[in-house]
């Protein structure tokens, strides 16, 4: 039997059917402008932070991949809950630079954050914190929004990050201890405190081009400010013990954080010098390891210079979260710590990067093999910690 082809089929239509097909699209079109008009009339879109908390696990980091929708990102789900909510018009949701989106920190694959802020544009409905959770996974959420300057971008806005890595104590156990009997470990006061000593060297502005990949010694962006770092006390979760180290810096390039971790445990260990620190931060390459990324939380983003210019003028608010502390804290304890502690017990990742450590040679530079594997797993791993 004859069948007309599409193309055929549109040209034999009669004037006056070509028309109302025209006229009916561009009817659809004026009605869904219409209504996106009626949205900004009723709710005109406003220059806001909000506070998010998420566990990274399952994530290829906070940034949108356009294009690369197998790789699932934290924004991609927040995007989403937002065009759901009403709070963006959906073509926003395509282009996020039409609402002014900015992150203050690109954290990596699966990292996790307590104090993530993103800057954006939204219209305000109303309960709009509970409508945009109510389309977010149990593993993220909106814990806090606040009004900010047209002009504000909370990347370039911020002043600080500090971050937290929460790790099984026996990373600082002698190397010929046993790690079959793991959950027998303690953390003795003395190495605590010589742990702090090493941390404390990286206090200052220092040349970290050693600590990420594909940076050469000259790069004036390979130099830092830490303003502090330390391991707090350790405590048992599951039998296992565990400690919290804190760092806080101006910002952080990727795996920075989870190499200055990398390079003290190897000292604490006996398998580098103490030297090597200072070395590292030289002109020539130094093999430094990376310790997993599994315990690393972005724990809060800082603005003061933000908050001295325009949280006491009367119209802005402090970036600060105090009011929103309780939540935070139980988030972490709901969603951040138990995910850290029981993939830990579960899969190891520390004591199987712990055998990993003697193949370093922290005598000699790197060789080129080694800047090939780092630039392989920085292609895989994606995002800047910054």
């Amino acid at each position: 039997m004859f069948r007309t082809r599409p193309l055929l089929t549109k040209l034999l239509k009669r004037p006056n059917e070509v028309n109302e097909d025209s006229a009916e699209r561009a009817t659809k079109r004026i009605k869904a402008e219409g209504e996106h008009n009626e949205d900004d009339k009723r709710y005109p879109k406003k220059k806001v932070v909000l506070l998010l908390a998420y566990s990274g696990k399952g994530y290829y980091g906070m940034q949108r991949n356009p294009g690369n929708s197998q790789f699932r990102t934290i924004e991609d789900d927040l995007v989403t809950a937002l065009v759901k909510s009403g709070c963006i018009p959906g073509n926003h949701g395509d282009d996020m630079r039409k609402m002014s989106f900015q992150r203050c920190a690109r954290t990596d694959k699966g990292v996790s954050a307590a104090g993530q802020v993103v800057s954006l544009k939204l219209r305000l409905i109303e309960d709009i914190i509970e409508k945009i959770n109510e389309n977010l996974p149990p593993q993220i959420r909106v814990l806090g929004l606040k009004r900010v300057t047209q002009g504000f971008n909370s990347k370039n806005n911020c002043d600080a990050r500090t971050y937290a890595y929460m790790l099984p104590t026996v990373a600082f156990s002698p190397k010929d201890y046993d790690t079959e009997n793991i959950a027998a470990f303690r953390l003795e006061t003395e190495t605590l405190q010589k742990v702090n000593q090493l941390f404390a060297l990286y206090k200052g502005t220092h040349n970290f081009h050693n600590f990420t990949s594909q940076k050469a010694p000259s790069d004036p962006s390979a130099r830092r400010y830490i303003t502090e770092m330390s391991c707090g006390e350790p405590f048992v979760r599951n039998n296992y013990e565990f400690a919290v180290i804190t760092v806080r810096g101006q910002s952080f390039m990727l795996h920075q954080i989870r190499k200055m971790i990398g390079l003290v445990i190897a000292v604490i260990k006996g398998y580098a010098k103490e030297e090597v620190m200072e070395r590292s931060w030289g002109q020539e390459k130094v093999d430094v390891p990376k310790a997993p990324g599994l315990g690393l939380v972005l724990e809060r983003v800082h603005f003061d210079r933000y908050n001295k210019r325009f949280g006491g003028d009367g119209l802005h608010e402090r970036l600060e979260w105090d009011r929103e502390e309780e939540a935070i804290k139980a988030f972490k304890e709901a969603h951040i710590y138990p995910t850290i502690v029981e993939t830990e017990c579960e899969e190891g990742s520390m004591v199987s990067w712990m055998a990993t450590l003697p193949i370093h040679d922290f005598e000699a530079t790197v060789t080129g093999t080694q800047d090939n594997k780092d630039q392989k797993q920085n292609a895989d791993e994606g995002n800047d910690s910054d």
